[in-house]
């Protein structure tokens, strides 16, 4: 009790309350401010690249998750072109390579190769391989306004057809993946229609990711469910979409299902052999049994490598091939699945501009409490290191929450309130105020002196009429009656 006598002690006071009031009244005014300017920006798009580059940093400093081995990647990397001398890989050595894989039986197989036009001999053994297994996925690419896209070969199955495209970011990032979409119009010459380019809103398509954790988690006796939301529900998980505004997006052109993307690891999410292990039958069949299998290229030469969140500026040159970001996929899919790792998450936008207002609000108080310099900037310091510490905290549990808008709002209240305190005490609020008063009555007496000008004038106008004289004639002649009326003896009248 006695912790809180000097607070009762100072409240008791009116003028103590008074200051408290006003102190309480600057800080609130002057971060509301502030944060309505910040979320402006924000909502146009100012933040965007700030906050996504802020993100990528949180996300570099997370643990490595380590390897998922329900995955194992067949990597074509420079080496096996180079041995083989084979680019691309013909047919019969796909073909090969996928019988090798079965005979260990693989749960699913997904084949990130264009494979829609013949290169070399024995294309008629791959087509087979393609058409009678249930456990292959081929990989086409969607249509677009850019592209006509990249069919399936003809002979596989349209329900073990999936795409392969993953959206990059407007800085060429992956952050996101798909896992619905259909395929867009297309500016280009379509040759030969297929179904990763009929542009009919009912020929949805499942990516590649998507469609090999279904083939896995199959044989776990879980398949998707739709939500009353019409979203997409995998175990006891649901798969929530992207809308246009998500974390620290203000536009994602995410116009098909999309999710973010929790990478697991930088490094090595999943085991990777080479192609040429696979064919001199030197990979342990107990990483492939009912495992999922991603062939693709690890090799530059294919270009199909990208830039991703661990792709800092210091080290511009760490990408990933597309085969990896796939896996990647996969094992966010499966352990949100089967509630191993959680999902990212954001909150709505009306939470994140109270987030934002109260880091604005904890950077006032900062500034008004914290008198000497040595003081503020110590726990300026302070806040800024516990809002980046709070943010890591919950992106550990899958949550984006806003990082640069706060930090903007906070420092920017603080020098705000730091500014006002300062005019204040120096008197330059006080001489404004009296300013403008004076400019306001100066802008009124104008109108004030018209005013009563023109009243004059009415005046003036009704007194000079021929009316306005005959009735002051009238009333004239009638208080003259009334006083010799009042004159004459009572008994004369």
């Amino acid at each position: 009790m006695a912790l809180f006598q000097p607070l009762r002690s100072l409240l008791s006071n009116p003028q103590q309350r008074h200051a408290v009031r006003t102190v309480a009244g600057t800080i609130a005014l002057t971060s509301l401010v502030i944060t309505s300017g910040t979320v402006v920006l924000r909502q146009l798009g100012a933040l965007q690249g700030a906050e996504l580059r802020a993100y990528d940093s949180l996300v570099r400093l997370r643990p490595d998750a380590g390897i998922d081995n329900r995955l194992l990647v067949v990597g074509i990397g420079e080496a096996d072109i180079q041995t083989r001398q084979e680019y691309p890989v013909q047919d019969g050595t796909l073909a090969r390579a996928l019988q090798r894989l079965q005979r260990h039986q693989p749960r699913a197989i997904g084949l990130d190769i264009a494979r829609d036009v013949p290169q070399g001999q024995e294309r008629a053994a791959l087509l087979q391989q393609l058409a009678q297994s249930d456990r292959i996925i081929a990989a086409c690419t969607l249509s677009s306004a850019e592209d006509p896209g990249v069919p399936p070969p003809p002979e596989v199955p349209g329900d073990r057809i999936a795409f392969a495209d993953l959206p990059q970011d407007p800085d060429g990032v992956i952050r996101r993946s798909i896992l619905v979409s259909t395929p867009a119009p297309s500016e280009q010459p379509l040759p030969q229609p297929h179904r990763c380019n009929t542009v009919d809103p009912a020929n949805q398509l499942i990516s590649l990711s998507l469609s090999l954790a279904l083939l896995y988690l199959q044989a776990e006796g879980i398949t998707p469910q739709p939500t009353p939301n019409g979203e997409i529900q995998i175990g006891s998980m649901v798969f929530q979409p992207l809308t246009d505004q998500a974390g620290g997006y203000r536009q994602t052109g995410a116009t098909d299902y999309q999710i973010l993307l929790n990478y697991r690891s930088a490094k090595q999410a999943v085991q990777i052999v080479s192609l040429s292990q696979v064919l001199a039958d030197q990979v342990d069949p107990a990483s492939i049994k009912d495992r999922v299998i991603i062939i693709g290229y690890t090799s530059d030469i294919a270009k199909d490598i990208f830039y991703t969140p661990y792709s800092d500026s210091a080290e511009h040159s760490r990408t990933m091939p597309g085969a990896l970001i796939h896996a990647q996929s996969v094992s966010q899919i499966l352990s949100a699945a089967l509630g191993q790792r959680p999902l990212l998450w954001y909150w709505a936008e009306g939470v994140e501009w109270l987030w934002i207002m109260g880091w604005g609000s904890v950077g006032g108080a900062i500034a008004w409490f914290a008198r000497k310099s040595w003081l503020f900037v110590l726990s300026e310091g302070l806040a800024v290191g516990s809002l980046v510490g709070i943010c890591y905290g919950l992106l550990l549990q899958g949550g984006w929450v806003p990082l640069v808008p706060s930090a903007i709002a906070l420092m920017t209240t603080a020098v705000g309130v730091v500014l006002l305190d300062r005019a204040t005490q120096a008197g330059y609020t006080q001489a404004i105020y009296e300013q403008v008063k004076e400019k306001v009555q100066v802008a009124l007496k104008p109108t004030i002196e018209i005013d009563e000008v023109k009243r004059a004038q009415q005046v003036a106008e009704i007194t000079e009429s021929g009316h306005f004289q005959e009735l002051m004639k009238r009333a004239k002649a009638i208080r003259a009656q009334r006083q010799r009326d009042a004159a004459q003896p009572n008994d004369e009248r």
